[in-house]
């Protein structure tokens, strides 16, 4: 699998990377066997996906263990990206939290170092600094943001030479395009694209609102009516699921899985560095894996982009998944 160049870190990824949430069972996800977890990092290997995302906020830190004991002796073939939540983004807990890390990777440095989300107390120049001062040790190799809207990179810019932007983008979720995507450009920042399937609705495997749990419905596409979300917002249920039906129609009449063509606009777009598909299961990583063969013509991707105007339209500027009040600024 031909690889890409992050930024200006020099490390290279697989422009599939591993999204490894959903590895670790419990919230959002429901239970997941260990064995399952290892195997599927096994078939990624296999795929040639050799770049893996976790954090140690997933399932407090069980997904990190997973992926250290899924990689084993393959470690040093693989670059792994894990975050940093915020109760230790302080200066004082910054290098404690990253060798926690290490111990549960069972590794001794982390490729990819990344700000979780931002705090709204804690100064990012405060961690990234002294996660730089963490990266002269040898214990991390780059310092990367995720969720960073364009004055909050400029600002962790000032105080670290940031390789990455980990971002929700895909064909339903496209605020990033607004100005976002432009800024990380400019800055020679790489751009990680997580969610690309939207949580399964871009599978197709969702075709009314019911179907979706609540543990999903958190986010700002689903009415505020729905247990458990933090925005205000009325969603945008009408316009997905209208967009679902007519994405599904071009792809049965193109005989072009829906998952793989959401995949494969999301590669075909230079601004993208890497695309962090999620699995948890080998048949999953295998389907997301063939999306690289995918070419996409430009009449395709002019379709897809307009069928899903409308729900870029109506969900605005505002790169925050989940909050009407955007952390992303």
């Amino acid at each position: 699998m031909k690889k890409t160049k992050l930024g200006n870190s020099g490390i290279e990824v697989s422009p599939i990377m591993m999204g490894c949430w959903g590895i670790g069972g419990g919230y959002t996800w429901g239970d997941q066997d260990e064995k399952d977890s290892i195997d599927t990092i096994r078939a990624a290997l296999d795929c040639g996906i050799t770049a893996f995302d976790t954090a140690e906020f997933y399932s407090d830190g069980y997904s990190e263990e997973v992926l250290g004991k899924g990689l084993g002796k393959d470690r040093s073939k693989t670059v792994i990206a894990t975050k940093i939540w915020t109760s230790n983004m302080t200066k004082d807990k910054v290098e404690a939290a990253i060798d926690s890390s290490l111990k549960r990777l069972n590794t001794d440095y982390i490729d990819l170092y990344q700000i979780h989300w931002l705090d709204p107390v804690i100064s990012a120049v405060e961690t990234l600094e002294a996660m730089e001062a963490v990266k002269a040790k040898g214990k991390i190799r780059a310092v990367g943001v995720c969720n960073h809207g364009s004055q909050q990179l400029d600002t962790a810019l000032s105080a670290s030479n940031v390789a990455a932007n980990q971002l929700c983008y895909n064909l339903f979720f496209r605020a990033v395009e607004h100005e976002i995507l432009n800024s990380c450009k400019k800055n020679n920042v790489g751009v990680l694209a997580y969610s690309p399937l939207a949580q399964g609705l871009l599978t197709g495997k969702f075709t009314k609102p019911e179907d979706v749990s609540d543990e999903r419905a958190r986010l700002r596409f689903y009415s505020a009516d729905r247990p458990g979300t933090v925005h205000q917002e009325e969603g945008c249920e009408t316009e997905v699921f209208k967009a679902i039906s007519e994405m599904n129609t071009l792809c049965n009449d193109t005989g072009v899985p829906m998952g793989n063509a959401a995949i494969a606009w999301l590669l075909q777009n230079d601004a993208v560095s890497a695309v962090i598909a999620g699995a948890r299961t080998p048949e999953q990583v295998r389907r997301n894996a063939k999306a690289i063969d995918l070419k996409l013509s430009a009449d395709f991707i002019e379709r897809l982009n307009k069928i899903t105007e409308p729900v870029k339209a109506k969900l605005g500027p505002n790169a925050d998944p989940w909050r009407t009040v955007s952390r992303i600024a």
